[in-house]
């Protein structure tokens, strides 16, 4: 199979609150044979409030992206980001419907956007181009006995006539990459519902009991850990679990994963190119008891 390609935007969070996401994402593609192409002289995609308060402006911040990207001659951008996806594909989708509002987004630029290429999740290129098998063909520590529930949250494959890919009501990507690297996949009902997202600050009784309810179910179905594909969603399952804990009265201590720290777990890649040790909620008891539960079985 000839080595996958393709323009990458690593997003603003991947330098900062989830550099772990970043330094998985980055290796887990390396292993796998998939080369990133970083977008030269990236910039902020405008995140939330840039399209709260102008669509115009929104499209133009990310689209600028977008032309830097088909400037390397690249026609598909990746990003680990579901936050980064929403805005670079509804700056795509926007541009390519209407000659009027690209007009209006060149007016912003420096250098107008001529093609706009297609966008995607990293799961989505790992789950479509590469696929669960040539996941599995890489492992070499499988994760037997680790029983996960994953996790998607609410935008990442929503309004699906956008993001293109998976359901919307029930997505399976996660599942069967999990699966490929040897974890137990528990049904979880909640895995499209919200965590309370960026309202961690404005409305934190929001946070605490979104994040509880999905930690609760968790813990409920026998879940050793949560996995996730957003750096928001993380955040505030595993930064914020002790808060969770306090406000709701429980006591979870559920490791909270990004799914490229487990694929790249069982592809041995060493722990240091994983960013395990930035994760808050303790992961090493989860990860020490592979292949241990089996083995008693």
């Amino acid at each position: 199979m000839s080595k996958l390609s393709y323009a990458y935007y690593p997003g603003c969070s991947g330098q900062g609150t989830s550099m772990e996401y970043e330094m998985s994402t980055r290796a887990l593609c390396e292993a796998l044979d998939i080369d990133l192409k970083e977008i030269p002289d990236w910039s902020c995609c405008g995140s939330t409030p840039a399209h709260a308060c102008d669509h115009v402006l929104s499209a133009a911040l990310s689209g600028r992206n977008l032309g830097l990207a088909a400037d390397m001659g690249e026609d598909c951008v990746l990003t680990p980001c579901p936050s980064c996806l929403t805005n670079l594909k509804n700056a795509g989708q926007h541009m390519s419907g209407s000659e009027e509002f690209k007009e209006k987004v060149n007016k912003l630029l420096d250098e107008p956007i001529g093609e706009i290429p297609d966008v995607k999740s990293v799961l989505q290129i790992l789950f479509e181009d590469l696929g669960p098998k040539g996941v599995k063909e890489k492992v070499i520590k499988p994760l037997s006995g680790l029983k996960v529930v994953t996790y998607y949250g609410c935008i990442l494959t929503r309004p699906p006539k956008l993001m293109e890919f998976d359901s919307e009501e029930n997505p399976i990507s996660m599942d069967r990459l999990m699966e490929a690297a040897g974890a137990k996949v528990l049904p979880f009902p909640l895995k499209t519902e919200c965590c309370g997202a960026s309202h961690g600050v404005a409305r934190k009784d929001l946070v605490m009991k979104l994040s509880g309810k999905l930690l609760d179910m968790a813990e409920q179905l026998g879940a050793d850990a949560v996995v996730t594909a957003c750096p928001l969603c993380q955040m505030n399952l595993d930064l914020r679990q002790g808060q969770v804990n306090s406000a709701n009265k429980t006591s979870h201590k559920l490791p909270v994963f990004y799914y490229t720290q487990l694929l790249g777990w069982a592809l041995g890649l060493p722990q240091a190119q994983l960013g395990l040790d930035k994760l808050c909620v303790n992961p090493m008891p989860a990860l020490r008891g592979i292949g241990k539960k089996e083995d008693a079985a």
